[in-house]
Protein backbone atom coordinates (compact mmCIF):
# COMPACT_ATOMS: atom_id res chain seq x y z
CA UNK A 1 0.00 0.00 0.00
CA UNK A 2 1.35 3.24 -1.20
CA UNK A 3 2.49 5.26 2.12
CA UNK A 4 -0.09 7.40 3.94
CA UNK A 5 -1.16 7.97 7.42
CA UNK A 6 -3.18 5.24 9.60
CA UNK A 7 -6.60 7.23 9.57
CA UNK A 8 -5.86 8.17 5.61
CA UNK A 9 -6.02 4.17 5.09
CA UNK A 10 -8.10 3.18 7.49
CA UNK A 11 -11.02 5.53 5.65
CA UNK A 12 -10.18 4.47 2.05
CA UNK A 13 -10.85 0.90 3.67
CA UNK A 14 -13.72 2.29 4.63
CA UNK A 15 -14.92 3.15 1.43
CA UNK A 16 -14.25 0.06 -0.07
CA UNK A 17 -16.57 -1.76 2.61
CA UNK A 18 -19.40 0.68 1.72
CA UNK A 19 -18.61 0.10 -2.52
CA UNK A 20 -19.45 -3.36 -1.98
CA UNK A 21 -22.94 -4.79 -1.86
CA UNK A 22 -24.73 -3.05 1.16
CA UNK A 23 -26.74 -6.05 2.35
CA UNK A 24 -23.28 -7.67 2.59
CA UNK A 25 -21.37 -4.93 4.61
CA UNK A 26 -22.20 -5.99 7.79
CA UNK A 27 -21.26 -9.63 7.24
CA UNK A 28 -18.12 -8.48 5.84
CA UNK A 29 -16.76 -5.55 8.55
CA UNK A 30 -17.12 -8.60 10.87
CA UNK A 31 -15.49 -10.89 8.88
CA UNK A 32 -12.46 -8.53 9.00
CA UNK A 33 -12.45 -8.71 13.03
CA UNK A 34 -12.29 -12.81 13.04
CA UNK A 35 -9.02 -14.50 12.49
CA UNK A 36 -8.89 -15.69 9.38
CA UNK A 37 -6.82 -15.91 6.35
CA UNK A 38 -4.87 -13.00 5.50
CA UNK A 39 -3.96 -12.18 1.76
CA UNK A 40 -1.56 -10.26 -0.10
CA UNK A 41 -0.31 -10.31 -4.11
CA UNK A 42 3.05 -10.19 -4.74
CA UNK A 43 3.92 -7.81 -6.70
CA UNK A 44 4.53 -9.61 -9.77
CA UNK A 45 1.13 -11.23 -10.04
CA UNK A 46 -1.91 -9.69 -12.00
CA UNK A 47 -4.95 -8.68 -9.56
CA UNK A 48 -8.04 -9.79 -10.74
CA UNK A 49 -11.68 -8.24 -9.76
CA UNK A 50 -13.94 -10.92 -10.56
CA UNK A 51 -17.57 -11.71 -9.78
CA UNK A 52 -21.27 -11.38 -10.59
CA UNK A 53 -22.66 -8.85 -13.64
CA UNK A 54 -23.70 -5.77 -11.02
CA UNK A 55 -21.42 -6.66 -8.04
CA UNK A 56 -19.50 -3.37 -8.03
CA UNK A 57 -16.13 -4.42 -9.90
CA UNK A 58 -16.38 -0.90 -11.57
CA UNK A 59 -17.16 0.88 -8.61
CA UNK A 60 -14.22 -0.91 -6.29
CA UNK A 61 -11.45 -0.37 -8.93
CA UNK A 62 -10.61 3.04 -8.34
CA UNK A 63 -10.92 2.25 -4.92
CA UNK A 64 -8.58 -0.71 -5.34
CA UNK A 65 -6.36 1.57 -6.91
CA UNK A 66 -5.59 3.28 -4.30
CA UNK A 67 -4.66 0.74 -1.74
CA UNK A 68 -2.62 -1.69 -3.78
CA UNK A 69 -0.71 1.86 -5.53
CA UNK A 70 -1.75 0.27 -9.35
CA UNK A 71 -3.53 1.32 -12.21
CA UNK A 72 -6.37 0.18 -12.80
CA UNK A 73 -7.75 -0.86 -16.22
CA UNK A 74 -11.71 -2.07 -16.54
CA UNK A 75 -11.57 -4.47 -19.31
CA UNK A 76 -15.42 -4.13 -20.98
CA UNK A 77 -14.41 -0.32 -20.96
CA UNK A 78 -10.26 -1.04 -22.17
CA UNK A 79 -12.45 -3.32 -24.91
CA UNK A 80 -14.93 -0.76 -26.18
CA UNK A 81 -12.00 1.80 -26.27
CA UNK A 82 -9.58 -0.37 -28.20
CA UNK A 83 -11.95 -2.13 -31.13
CA UNK A 84 -14.99 1.14 -31.51
CA UNK A 85 -17.59 -1.62 -30.38
CA UNK A 86 -20.50 -1.18 -27.76
CA UNK A 87 -20.65 -4.02 -25.32
CA UNK A 88 -23.75 -4.70 -25.40
CA UNK A 89 -23.96 -4.67 -29.13
CA UNK A 90 -20.98 -7.20 -29.43
CA UNK A 91 -22.22 -9.48 -27.01
CA UNK A 92 -25.66 -10.05 -28.34
CA UNK A 93 -24.59 -10.23 -31.96
CA UNK A 94 -21.51 -12.34 -31.53
CA UNK A 95 -20.73 -13.32 -28.23
CA UNK A 96 -18.28 -15.69 -29.71
CA UNK A 97 -16.11 -12.82 -30.51
CA UNK A 98 -16.61 -11.23 -27.84
CA UNK A 99 -15.22 -13.97 -25.35
CA UNK A 100 -12.24 -14.60 -27.65
CA UNK A 101 -11.43 -10.50 -27.70
CA UNK A 102 -12.15 -10.47 -23.35
CA UNK A 103 -9.62 -13.42 -22.60
CA UNK A 104 -6.91 -11.76 -25.28
CA UNK A 105 -7.01 -8.24 -23.52
CA UNK A 106 -6.08 -9.99 -20.25
CA UNK A 107 -3.18 -12.02 -21.36
CA UNK A 108 -2.19 -8.73 -23.71
CA UNK A 109 -1.85 -7.12 -19.72
CA UNK A 110 1.59 -6.81 -17.85
CA UNK A 111 2.54 -8.58 -14.94
CA UNK A 112 1.64 -7.06 -12.17
CA UNK A 113 -1.85 -4.98 -13.53
CA UNK A 114 -5.04 -4.58 -11.75
CA UNK A 115 -8.04 -5.18 -14.13
CA UNK A 116 -11.85 -5.02 -13.40
CA UNK A 117 -13.27 -8.10 -16.01
CA UNK A 118 -16.99 -8.65 -16.97
CA UNK A 119 -19.23 -10.55 -14.85
CA UNK A 120 -18.92 -13.87 -17.29
CA UNK A 121 -15.21 -13.53 -17.63
CA UNK A 122 -14.55 -16.38 -14.43
CA UNK A 123 -17.01 -18.35 -15.71
CA UNK A 124 -16.01 -18.56 -19.37
CA UNK A 125 -12.08 -18.16 -18.79
CA UNK A 126 -10.98 -19.62 -15.72
CA UNK A 127 -7.40 -21.26 -17.08
CA UNK A 128 -6.74 -17.67 -18.14
CA UNK A 129 -6.57 -16.36 -14.12
CA UNK A 130 -3.53 -19.28 -13.81
CA UNK A 131 -1.44 -17.36 -11.37
CA UNK A 132 -3.51 -14.63 -10.96
CA UNK A 133 -4.33 -13.02 -7.67
CA UNK A 134 -8.43 -13.31 -8.72
CA UNK A 135 -10.36 -11.88 -6.25
CA UNK A 136 -13.83 -12.10 -5.77
CA UNK A 137 -16.61 -8.61 -4.77
CA UNK A 138 -19.30 -10.63 -3.42
CA UNK A 139 -22.96 -9.47 -4.11
CA UNK A 140 -26.25 -10.92 -2.50
CA UNK A 141 -28.95 -12.46 -5.22
CA UNK A 142 -31.37 -9.69 -4.30
CA UNK A 143 -29.01 -7.21 -4.98
CA UNK A 144 -27.74 -8.65 -8.29
CA UNK A 145 -31.09 -8.96 -9.36
CA UNK A 146 -32.44 -5.47 -8.39
CA UNK A 147 -29.64 -3.76 -10.27
CA UNK A 148 -30.35 -5.98 -13.04
CA UNK A 149 -33.75 -5.17 -13.34
CA UNK A 150 -33.17 -1.45 -12.99
CA UNK A 151 -30.58 -1.69 -15.36
CA UNK A 152 -31.40 -1.36 -19.11
CA UNK A 153 -28.16 -0.73 -20.35
CA UNK A 154 -26.33 -4.38 -19.46
CA UNK A 155 -26.67 -6.82 -22.63
CA UNK A 156 -29.54 -9.83 -22.23
CA UNK A 157 -27.79 -13.27 -22.08
CA UNK A 158 -30.42 -15.18 -22.06
CA UNK A 159 -33.04 -14.06 -24.72
CA UNK A 160 -35.61 -16.45 -25.23
CA UNK A 161 -36.06 -16.05 -21.36
CA UNK A 162 -37.96 -13.86 -19.24
CA UNK A 163 -35.11 -11.06 -17.68
CA UNK A 164 -36.45 -12.46 -14.02
CA UNK A 165 -35.94 -16.07 -15.39
CA UNK A 166 -32.22 -14.90 -16.68
CA UNK A 167 -31.43 -13.18 -14.01
CA UNK A 168 -32.02 -16.12 -11.94
CA UNK A 169 -30.94 -18.72 -14.54
CA UNK A 170 -27.52 -16.91 -14.82
CA UNK A 171 -26.82 -16.01 -11.24
CA UNK A 172 -27.20 -19.76 -10.29
CA UNK A 173 -25.35 -21.12 -13.32
CA UNK A 174 -22.23 -18.95 -12.48
CA UNK A 175 -22.46 -19.52 -8.37
CA UNK A 176 -21.47 -22.97 -9.15
CA UNK A 177 -19.15 -22.34 -12.04
CA UNK A 178 -17.46 -19.58 -9.86
CA UNK A 179 -16.60 -22.14 -7.00
CA UNK A 180 -14.32 -23.89 -9.47
CA UNK A 181 -12.28 -21.53 -9.26
CA UNK A 182 -9.47 -20.32 -6.77
CA UNK A 183 -10.45 -17.10 -5.72
CA UNK A 184 -9.51 -14.96 -2.65
CA UNK A 185 -12.25 -13.51 -0.87
CA UNK A 186 -12.57 -9.83 -0.19
CA UNK A 187 -12.62 -9.97 2.98
CA UNK A 188 -9.53 -12.09 3.25
CA UNK A 189 -7.52 -9.52 1.48
CA UNK A 190 -8.71 -6.30 3.53
CA UNK A 191 -8.37 -7.93 6.75
CA UNK A 192 -4.72 -7.97 6.22
CA UNK A 193 -4.81 -4.12 5.68
CA UNK A 194 -7.49 -3.48 8.28
CA UNK A 195 -5.40 -5.15 10.91
CA UNK A 196 -2.09 -2.53 9.97
CA UNK A 197 -4.73 0.09 10.93
CA UNK A 198 -6.69 -0.89 14.21
CA UNK A 199 -4.96 -1.28 17.42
Amino acid sequence: MPQRSAEARRLLLEQLLDAVDPRLNARLRQALLLPGPLALPSREQTVVLAGHRSAGKTRVLPLMTELLGRPGVDLDAELERTTGRVLKTWVAEDPKAFRAAERQALQRMPAGSLVAVGGGFLSHHPDALTGCFTLIIPVSFETYRERLLADTTRPRLRPGLSLEEEISTVFHEREGLHARVPTVPLEDLLRTFWREVTP
